[in-house]
């Protein structure tokens, strides 16, 4: 009777450890952009690059985990990660309260500032009244929306689907000013040959309710131990190295923040 229990007790022990290795060993799906550059980027060939598409591949190499990336529209993001689309979204998501809501979030993995731009010489005054009836771009479903409604809603806001489109806008003269991340807008507009007619106007913005306390990876609520998964990836590749290699491939400043 000892025997066949020990007997037992092995089996279940080895079904055990081997149910954890396969599940080890499943693909994990990263939702991604691809149209937020230096972020992320489609290349002719049609592959990924970018910031968020390295640090993706790092996390998933420190955690021992073999991903995949999926495609996905920014507005459709969150949608698709409780749909099951992709288990993760690396792309640049704020963490905020409000999307707390809906998924979970790592750690942060970097944190820059929100600001304007317009074209120089425009005098545009951020106040409410400076902004009563401005046409100002933004992505839609982002920090930038939420933050534009509540301290301008007399503001024309018009809403995109890429950060491409809104560029596009301001420069062919459609919009008066567009709010994004201010890293992005240096490589995305202002150190292209179409953007050095316009420059940032005021100052950081400022609202952690509206825009959030970071950058982190979203999950879908009850995954958890996912989360904190990522967290120690994180913090891990912050310590040896692998994280300043990808910022300093793409910015001459750490973006990690305080």
């Amino acid at each position: 009777m000892i025997i066949r229990k020990l007997v037992t007790l092995c089996i279940a022990g080895t079904l055990a450890f081997s149910g954890a290795h396969i599940f080890a060993a499943e693909p994990l799906r990263i939702g991604v952009e691809g149209a937020y550059p230096p972020f992320s980027r489609k290349e002719a060939d049609g592959s990924l690059s970018g910031f968020d598409i390295e640090i993706a591949e790092a996390l998933c190499k420190q955690m021992g985990r073999k991903c995949s990336l999926v495609e996905q529209e920014w507005d459709g993001m969150i949608p698709a990660l409780i749909a099951r689309k992709f288990d993760a979204i690396i792309a640049s998501m704020s963490i905020t309260d409000d999307r707390r809501k809906k998924v979970g979030f790592s750690e942060k993995y970097y944190a820059t500032p929100t600001r304007f731009i317009a074209r120089k010489g425009s005098d545009l005054e951020l106040t409410v009244s400076g902004l009563e009836g401005k046409k100002i771009g933004l992505l839609r479903g982002t920090t930038y929306q939420c933050f534009v409604e509540k301290h301008f809603p007399d503001a024309d806001i018009m809403l995109y689907n890429t950060q491409e489109d809104v560029y596009a806008d301001l420069v062919t003269g459609r919009l008066d000013a567009q709010v994004s991340n201010s890293i992005q807008a240096m490589d995305g507009l202002l150190n292209t040959e179409a953007g050095k007619d316009f420059a940032f106007i005021g100052d950081d913005l400022d609202d952690e309710a509206c825009l959030g306390e970071g950058i982190g990876i979203a999950v879908r609520k009850n995954d958890r131990a996912l989360a904190d998964e990522f967290s120690a990836a994180i913090k891990a590749i912050r310590e040896n190295g692998a994280y300043q290699a990808v910022n300093d491939k793409y910015f001459a400043i750490d973006i990690y923040g305080n």
